[in-house]
């Protein structure tokens, strides 16, 4: 593999004294597209903002293009945030701002001298995307989960991004909704964009993987090809079970 767009060194992180992910090292290369997987509770959306630098290694290190995260500059931070997107499992949108604004934020923050007609156009196509179809003018306590999940799922792809992290993003969905967002991350795949996702939904992460790595109680338990979970029944049913509990 070329040198990785996404790599994880010896990772722990430990809040508070409590390890959480324990010397994790992961490599994600370029228009690869991997599942974080395993029990509730094991570590993977630890890991998942990990390597997308959302939180800092207590031990260890994490980088982007070969650049150690914790050290960048702003101007790098900035062109980092806006290369990569993260979909939360909570969605985390701004309790205080209406739909609008939250979907505006990223693009006044990276492309402060956009004119506002292709901020308009920008939300429209990302909102199509998503399916959302409700009043840009109401605020996320207006919607439900499912909803605001939409939202969270269209500012992350506003900047149209060339690596996503998603956490849990078709929970809470009707399958329709679920389904349209599947086939966004398809489409993304396509374009050879890096994806990065957790998701206990076994045939969501045959449809899309590249590449499965499990995490069990903070560290790394399997790691297998598309190929080897899909010419391996026994493999496939223990990942399988490994992500039902």
């Amino acid at each position: 593999m070329d040198a990785p767009l996404f790599e994880l060194k010896n990772a722990s992180f430990s809040p508070q004294g409590k390890t959480v992910v324990d010397g994790v090292s992961l490599a994600v290369g370029q228009g690869e597209t991997v599942a974080l997987v395993g029990p509730s509770g094991g570590g993977k959306s630890t890991v998942l903002k990990l390597t997308a630098g959302l939180i800092i290694p207590t031990r260890g290190a994490a980088f982007w293009r070969g650049l150690d995260i914790a050290g960048m500059s702003r101007a790098q931070t900035l062109a980092f945030r806006r290369e990569a997107a993260f979909v939360f499992q909570d969605s985390a949108l701004w309790a205080n701002q209406s739909i609008r604004q939250n979907l505006e934020i990223p693009l006044k923050t990276h492309f402060a001298a956009m004119h506002a007609k292709e901020r308009e156009e920008r939300v429209a196509k990302a909102l199509a995307e998503s399916g959302y179809r409700r009043s840009l003018d109401i605020r996320p306590a207006d919607l439900s989960m499912g909803e605001q999940k939409l939202v969270g799922f269209s500012r992350a792809m506003i900047l149209e991004p060339s690596a996503v992290f998603l956490d849990e993003w078709t929970e809470s969905l009707d399958e329709s909704a679920a389904r349209r967002l599947v086939n966004a991350i398809k489409r993304k795949k396509k374009e050879g964009k890096t994806i990065v996702f957790v998701s206990h939904n076994f045939t969501v992460i045959k449809e899309l993987a590249d590449r499965i790595v499990m995490i069990v109680d903070g560290k790394v338990s399997l790691s297998a090809t598309r190929e080897e979970f899909a010419n391996d029944s026994t493999l496939a049913q223990y990942i399988e079970q490994g992500i039902s509990v």
